[in-house]
């Protein structure tokens, strides 16, 4: 069987099994191509000229366990191939932490213009990655900005040596820490970008998602109450741990009118994606002082 023909196929079985399709991408045939390219280790890049390879049998049973399991057991696609790809880079990825997903990859990409100015006197020399599970984001911030120190902070300790294989992989340890921490506690150093993903599904919502998310640490998605705790509890924090004319970038998800209407008197920038995503602000140090 050609490979185009295999995805198509896939793509219609999981529309078929009514698969949930919320870890990396928002449809069936993107999450076929991620599962076949990813479990034969082809380059995505080069995905338009592999589309009449030739699948051989190992290759197809190989793949049809990879399926079985991904309806089956509603198993993520990147926990079954124990990687993925974000912000264009591969990590490690398993049930200690989060299947990596958020927006934030192209503020990355984009090198979080204009908040910083292109050129290595507008960059970010210090940066946290808080509530960072496998250190996806700041791992990648420490690829954009070749000078930059980034630390990375999770209360799991599972997330953190998770994170610390991802810093491994890419052989950042000289300017990449992972660290265990309950938000900033124990953190001392004071940075000029900070970006937090903290858990921010309520109960209610927990109960609702798909059978797919009952794989991931309930850790990282439950956000108290209304899903905004925590993220109420870093705002009330941040000032300190940031430079003068630094920033914090929260996502809240769905939880962004939650977090307004705990802080009324904020005037919160919500950003902008061309690539899909929402509820992500970002805040100043002298915001997030007279939050405090």
């Amino acid at each position: 069987m050609r490979l185009q023909s295999y995805i198509e196929h896939l793509a219609d079985r999981l529309a078929g099994a009514g698969v949930h399709c919320g870890h990396g991408v928002d449809n069936v045939h993107d999450e076929a191509v991620f599962l076949v390219f990813g479990a034969l280790d082809l380059d995505f890049r080069r995905s338009i000229a592999q589309q009449d390879r030739k699948l051989e049998q190992d290759e197809i049973e190989r793949l049809e366990k990879l399926v079985l399991a991904r309806i089956g057991r509603r198993a993520p696609t990147a926990y079954l191939l124990g990687k993925t790809w974000f912000a264009g880079h591969e990590f490690i990825c398993d049930s200690r932490a989060l299947v990596p997903r958020s927006p934030i990859a192209e503020l990355i990409g984009n090198g979080f213009e204009p908040l910083f100015e292109p050129g290595s006197a507008g960059e970010p020399g210090a940066v946290l990655d808080l509530c960072c599970g496998g250190g996806c984001i700041g791992i990648a911030c420490a690829l954009r900005f070749p000078a930059c120190r980034v630390d990375l902070a999770d209360i799991s300790p599972e997330a953190r040596d998770l994170a610390r294989e991802n810093v491994r992989l890419h052989g950042l340890e000289e300017r990449v820490s992972a660290l265990q921490t309950d938000l900033f506690e124990g953190l001392n150093s004071r940075y000029d970008l900070i970006l937090a993903n903290p858990p921010y599904v309520s109960p209610e919502e927990i109960a609702q998602l798909p059978d797919e998310y009952r794989h991931e640490p309930a850790l990282g998605l439950d956000g108290g109450t209304d899903g905004v705790d925590i993220a109420e509890r870093l705002l009330k924090q941040a000032a300190k741990r940031l430079n003068p004319g630094g920033w914090l970038i929260l996502e809240t998800g769905y939880s962004a009118t939650q977090l307004e209407n705990r802080f009324p008197n904020t005037n919160f920038l919500w950003l902008e994606f061309d690539h899909g995503g929402a509820g992500v602000c970002a805040l100043t140090a002298e915001q997030l002082r007279e939050m405090a």
